[in-house]
């Protein structure tokens, strides 16, 4: 039988899987101090699928690299999968985004000298979460997944964009991370292109997986459970 204690850190961690409170991020530039984000309140749950929307420069991006661990919060507190962030180290900060959050971008970032398949066994290089013999087979898995397993053996350049994002999708679930957080991923598509990615993102939520994404696409996030608006490094 669990304690109560027990009962009650597993509901906090169910309750929020991304979890921000007071965060603020201020940045020193040559005209001075920049506020990107103001004491963000910001609650998460689990399998939730949310869209972070505002202007250009209003903290967006800024609130997504707090989340993933890419940058540091000036002040508030942080915490994700129910660990706190902000106080670990760059080591500690590089294993736990490997095995906890997968990133999708915009300019799809795979890197033009891996084949599709290499791009994808990439993170499970870095972490060493699978066995070198299973590497291939599971990036294979994932790229059939994401309807692209065909393309396995070729270089990014012979992709077309839909197609490299999807990749770089599959790539974000290499390490089987709870959390996927995707900056613009169709900033540069069709309306067509988007509209699937955003549906395969829906599929993803209802698999389990926690997302977090920045979009401008209105109509492609419709399919999103909830819209966060950020306005001048605050939310709306």
């Amino acid at each position: 039988m669990l304690h109560s204690s027990s009962i009650q850190k597993q509901r906090r961690t169910l309750r929020g899987m991304i979890h921000v409170q007071g965060l603020s991020k201020t940045y020193e530039t040559p005209a001075g101090a920049f506020p990107a984000l103001r004491n963000v309140d910001l609650e998460i749950a689990p399998g939730e699928f949310v869209a972070i929307v505002g202007k250009s420069g209003s903290g967006k991006s800024t609130l997504l690299n707090m989340v993933g661990g890419i940058d540091r919060p000036s002040s508030g507190s942080l915490r994700v999968g129910g660990r706190s962030i902000q106080g670990l180290t760059h080591s500690e900060l590089a294993s736990w985004r490997g095995r906890t959050v997968g990133f999708v971008f915009q300019f799809f970032q795979l890197l033009p000298t891996l084949t599709v398949a290499e791009n994808v066994m990439l993170p499970m290089d870095f972490c060493g979460t699978r066995p070198g013999s299973q590497r291939r087979r599971h990036a294979l898995t994932l790229l059939d997944r994401v309807g692209v397993a065909d393309q396995a053996d070729k270089l990014p350049s012979a992709l077309s964009g839909g197609q490299q994002q999807r990749v770089a999708i599959a790539r974000a679930l290499a390490n089987d991370p709870p959390v996927i957080l995707a900056d613009e991923p169709t900033g540069n598509l069709d309306s067509e292109t988007s509209i699937a990615i955003f549906q395969l993102f829906g599929e993803l939520s209802g698999e389990g997986k926690t997302l977090l994404v920045v979009t401008h696409d209105r109509e492609a996030a419709a399919s999103v459970s909830r819209t966060v608006t950020i306005v001048d490094g605050c939310v709306a």
